[in-house]
C-alpha cells in the first residue's frame, strides 16, 4: 500500500490499522478513513472515544467465555435464561449469530475454537473442562452442540457427546451445509437448525 506524503504519517497509521480488519484492505480502509474525516463529529470522535471504553473495559465472561464489560455477561446472569439447556459454540462470533436469531433461549458456552491434530489444539487449550465443570454445577438438562459443519467442528461434537454420559446431548440439524459455519448462516437457517436438533 503506496504511504501519502506531506505530513499525514498519523493517516497512513489509521489507514494501516484500519486495513488489518476484516473484510478491509488497502483500499477500502483508505475510503473508510476518508469517510470517517469528513464525518468527524458525527463519527469519528464517538467512534474513537467508543474503541477506547470498549478497549478499556471488554473482558471475557467468566462464566461461558461471551465477551463483555462485567466478569459475568447477562447471558449468564439473567435468571430467565436457566432453561437447563447449554449451547456449545465455537467462537463469540457464532454466540452472536444464534442470539441474532432470537430462537435459542438458554445459555451459551464458548469454547474458543475447536479440536486439531494439526494445529495441536487439544481439550485443554478449549474451554471444555468448564463445560463439563458447569453441567456439574448448573441444572443442566441438555448440551446442544452448535459446532460448525467442518471436521474439526465434528470432531469436538464427538469428543464433547463423549465426555457427557447421561446427559442428553444434540446437535444441529438441517440447514447447516457442510463445512459451513454458524456466523455466515442466515437467521431462518439457524432457527430450522435448533428446532430441528438431533441427538447425537
Amino acid at each position: 500500500m503506496g504511504k501519502m506524503t506531506n505530513g499525514t504519517e498519523d493517516l497512513d497509521n489509521l489507514i494501516a490499522l484500519m486495513a488489518k480488519l476484516p473484510g478491509l484492505g488497502p483500499r477500502s480502509a483508505r475510503r473508510a478513513v476518508l469517510h470517517l474525516i469528513k464525518k468527524r463529529s458525527l463519527v469519528l470522535l464517538p467512534l474513537a472515544d467508543a474503541m477506547q471504553q470498549v478497549g478499556a473495559t471488554v473482558r471475557e465472561c467468566l462464566n461461558c467465555g461471551n465477551v463483555c464489560t462485567a466478569d459475568i455477561c447477562d447471558i449468564c446472569s439473567a435468571d430467565k435464561r436457566a432453561t437447563g439447556q447449554i449451547a456449545v459454540v465455537e467462537d463469540v462470533a457464532d454466540l452472536w449469530a444464534m442470539e441474532r436469531a432470537q430462537v435459542f433461549k438458554g445459555r451459551y458456552h464458548v469454547l474458543g475454537g475447536t479440536l486439531s491434530a494439526l494445529d495441536a489444539i487439544g481439550p485443554d487449550e478449549l474451554r471444555i473442562p468448564k463445560l463439563i465443570d458447569r453441567i456439574k454445577t448448573e441444572n443442566v438438562t441438555e448440551v446442544i452442540l452448535a459446532l460448525g459443519a467442518t471436521i474439526d467442528g465434528q470432531t469436538t461434537a464427538h469428543y464433547i457427546a463423549d465426555q457427557l454420559p447421561g446427559i442428553t446431548v444434540t446437535s444441529l440439524a438441517q440447514g447447516v451445509p457442510v463445512g459451513g459455519e454458524l456466523d455466515y448462516l442466515d437467521d431462518g437457517t439457524i432457527t430450522a437448525a435448533l428446532n430441528a436438533r438431533k441427538a447425537l
